[in-house]
Order: structure tokens, then sequence, then C-alpha cells
């Protein structure tokens, strides 16, 4: 029989903790004290707080953690595998028909096409939750059209093959019910209580976690699917990267277990850290060996208000109607108001303020902004 012991050797050295974040960034409180206490947790070595540091239910988002001998589910999340997806759309930028799209796009409910036949293209078994595979998903998730704003690193940007007339399309989803479901069978084991690394329930929970992993980067490919073909246009996939896992790091001192929870990985090379939808998104290069900032990165601008606040705050100071379009002249299709009073750009920290911080701590380049043509949240009016 299987345990998940939590118990750390008496002898384990106290973790260390960091925040990236200069002084002109704020963090709340409430994360900071989140974050320190993930770093008393068995087994813990490094904490790490991003620049999109907040706080989330029992553990702070923006954050990644190293811990030795021990892992913990429940700092991954109920989202596992939910990431960004960044596609090179075969159409210039001055074609773009926002608004007729902003009226006709429909990536709502389940897809009309083969669901566990496209999985099986993209190498993933079906897991039962396939009447999700293509949404987006509620919260913070999205796809959307974009326009390139500047390019800082014309040679970085050339090498991913991208052009500055054209337009892009990221997708920002996980892996739907699946992931709540692999949470919600752990916590009612084991509460938020870690698995021995050499536990069975451990080797149960990373197979199904990597199921998960896998099945949510397919979600963003089919997400795009529907997308480009409301818009008419071919594209390819320019990058993929999750920020809610975990993954075993292997190196002369052992094996450690790395957790990032809203954290985008600094490993894997180029990503994608967006703004709220009336906000650039960054193009970055990841710099460095990623050892300071347990090899990751700010995976977005992280919450200033909490939902109920932005809601309360929001709906003061703006119509719902009002939201549906940016200062960038782009539209915001999100059929659900209280959806779209909490997800309203004032609600999120300014993400200039966050990759300047990256950047100040040489943890990133940036390649090129991108501006939003199209945000699209959800059709449907209950979230």
């Amino acid at each position: 029989m299987s345990t998940a012991g939590t118990q750390a050797p008496l002898t384990s050295p106290p973790a260390t903790v960091r925040i990236i974040a200069s002084p002109q960034s704020w963090v709340e409180g409430e994360a900071v004290r989140q974050l320190e206490a993930v770093a008393r947790l068995p087994g813990m070595r490094h904490a790490v707080g991003l620049p999109d540091l907040h706080p989330g239910k029992g553990a702070p988002v923006g954050a990644a953690f190293t811990s030795e001998g021990i892992l913990y589910p429940y700092l991954v999340g109920s989202d596992i595998g939910c990431g960004m997806g960044l596609w090179d759309v075969g159409m210039l930028a001055r074609k773009a028909k926002a608004e007729r799209w902003a009226a006709k796009l429909d990536v709502e409910g389940a897809w009309s096409g083969d669901a566990e036949g496209f999985l099986a293209e993209e190498g993933v078994k079906a897991s039962g939750f396939e009447a999700a595979l293509g949404t987006v998903g509620g919260g913070n998730h999205f796809a959307e059209v974009q326009r390139v704003d500047t390019v800082h690193d014309a040679e970085g940007f050339a090498a991913l093959g991208l052009a500055a007339d054209r337009l892009l399309l990221l997708v920002h989803s996980g892996s739907r019910g699946l992931g709540e479901a692999i949470l919600r069978a752990h916590v009612d084991r084991h509460a938020a209580g870690g698995l021995a690394e050499d536990s069975d329930d451990a080797r149960a929970y990373l197979t199904r976690h990597d199921h998960a992993v896998a099945w949510a980067r397919a979600n963003r490919a089919l997400v795009a699917r529907r997308v480009l073909d409301g818009i008419g246009a071919p594209a390819r996939r320019v990058l993929d990267v999750c920020h809610n896992s975990v993954t075993p790091r292997r190196d002369a001192g052992g094996t450690r277990w790395l957790h990032r929870k809203g954290a985008a990985p600094s490993d894997e090379g180029p990503v994608v850290i967006p703004g709220s939808r009336g906000a650039l998104s960054y193009l970055v290069v990841p710099l460095g060996d990623g050892t300071g900032s347990a090899y990751s990165l700010a995976h977005g601008a992280g919450r200033k208000w909490t939902r109920t606040a932005a809601r309360e705050r929001m709906k003061e100071r703006f119509t719902a109607e009002s939201l549906t379009r940016t200062p960038f002249k782009s539209h915001v299709v999100c059929e659900n108001k209280d959806l779209l009073f909490e997800e309203a750009p004032p609600a999120y920290k300014p993400i200039d303020r966050v990759v300047t911080d990256l950047v100040e701590a040489g943890l990133v380049r940036v390649v090129a902004t991108l501006a939003p043509v199209l945000t699209y949240k959800t059709r449907s009016r209950e979230e």
C-alpha cells in the first residue's frame, strides 16, 4: 500500500524566498504571506515570486517553487497544463475585419468535428472530457487575434519566421474539467498535502498530470483551429508553453521538483507575456541560466484586484458596452457581463512594468510587442 508521506528530514535547511519585482511594482502583502507559507512546507527548497505575483486560493499565482523528495499537486492547481500558444496567421494585418469577426466568431460549445481523432493526431489519449476540447473556458482565458505593434529585435523576430505585417493568434487556455478532476481526486485523499516522490500515489498523479498537460496543449491547438476557421485564415504554430505544472529537474545534486503556478518557463525558448485585454503583449526571449528565478518568468500582468472588487469598481465607472472596445480600437467578445467587468483592464497590473522588471533583472530580452485586434472570451452569458 502506497503512502503519501510529507515529512522532510529534520535536517532540511529552510527554503530560500525571493521576489523578483522592483520598488515600482506593487505586490500585495497577502501574496507575500502565501509565498512565505509555501516556503515553510516540508521539503521545500526555493520559493520565487515573479513580478505578476498575486494571491491565489491557498497559494500565490505568479510563482515557482522547487522541492526535494516531495511534490505538491495543490501548488499546480486545478488547471493543469494551462498555458499560452502563439500562431503566425497567414493574413496581412491590414486585411483584418475585426468588427465583422466580433459579430460572427463563435468558439462556444462542443466542437462538431472528431475530437478523439484530433487528439490522436496530436498524440494524446482521450480523457472523457472531449466535450470541452477546443473551448476557451472562463476566468482569464482568451483567444486573441493580434497585430505586431513594434519589433524590438529584428533578428530574433525573423528567426521565428515572423513578419511585421502579418496577424498573430494568441490562445490562453488549459485542461478544462480534466485538470480539475485530477486535483479533486488528490484533495479528496490528501487535502493540501504533498506526495513522497517514490510513492505509488505520486507516480499515479504524475501520469495523470502529464496527460492533462498534453491534453491542454491539444486544446489550445483546437481553439486556434476553430478561430482560424472562423476568420478564414491558415496559420503555423510558433510556440506553446505551459505555466501550470510540476516537473522534475535532475542535476548533480539529485532531483528537484519544479512547481509553476502561473509562471512561464524560461528554459523552453521564447514566450509571450500578455497584458490585459486593453494592453500590449510581449514576445520575449529568456536570458541567463534560470537558477535565480527557478527557471521561470511572469506569465502575464497579474491581477491587481480580486474579481469581486473589480466587478464592483468597474460597474461604477464603465458600461458593459464600453468595455467591448479598447484604446487600441480592438474588439472584445464577452457576453457574460460579470466576466467582462472582472476582466476589465484596470483589474490587472501594468504589463509594461512587469516586463520591465524582468528586463532589469536580466531575465528577458523583448523581441516584439503585440497589440490586440480581437479578443474572444465567451458567447455564453454564464461563466
